[in-house]
């Protein structure tokens, strides 16, 4: 019962973001929306921020989920791009509203998960130490969530197909490269 009433709630606040920015969404307006007491949202979340924080951290467990490999990261990105394409308003409202805190640990999480996974498979039997695959995994994460932050920024126009294309050509090849390299740096 209480999942279903988190999930009225999370959708009463994605309506509510096609029409205004997060900041300007109060506890009233999705209680309203949403046929609810305000008490029976603070029974659940502490404010229409950590709402937010909840949706993206919710729904973004579910998106990676058989796509952490070398061989599906591609498969990965695609439903990172396909998510935001979903929820466009929600995103533009959330991100132009000053709330980018919300978006960005969302982003960069999924994306150093799906990276990792990545990593960590390229990685097996190597000399490469933790940190120096967190070190790689945290360099991908930043270009991969710096395309897609700028994708966002420019009003998602390019087909997420030929960005996804793009990232494989840059990424083919070199991750098992820059893992040897720090291998080898390991072993010397």
């Amino acid at each position: 019962m209480a999942q279903t009433t988190k999930r009225a709630i999370a959708a009463s606040l994605k309506r509510l973001l096609e029409h205004k920015p997060l900041n300007k969404i109060t506890v009233t307006d999705i209680a309203k929306d949403c046929r609810i007491s305000r008490h029976t949202f603070y029974y659940h979340f502490r404010d229409v921020y950590d709402l937010m924080e909840w949706i993206y951290r919710t729904e973004g467990e579910r998106l990676l989920e058989g796509k952490r490999d070398y061989d599906n990261w591609q498969q990965g990105m695609a439903a990172i791009f396909r998510y935001i394409q979903e929820n466009q308003a929600m995103v533009r409202n959330g991100l132009h509203a000053g709330s980018r805190d919300y978006l960005l640990p969302y982003l960069y999480q999924r994306t150093y998960e799906l990276i990792f996974a990545v990593v960590e498979e390229r990685s097996a039997g190597t000399e490469v130490s933790p940190a120096q695959k967190d070190f790689i995994t945290n360099f991908y994460k930043n270009a991969f969530a710096g395309v897609v932050l700028d994708w966002v920024d420019s009003g998602m126009e390019r087909d997420p197909a030929e960005i996804i294309a793009d990232l494989a050509l840059l990424v083919r090849g070199q991750m098992a490269d820059i893992v040897e390299k720090f291998s080898r740096e390991a072993q010397a």
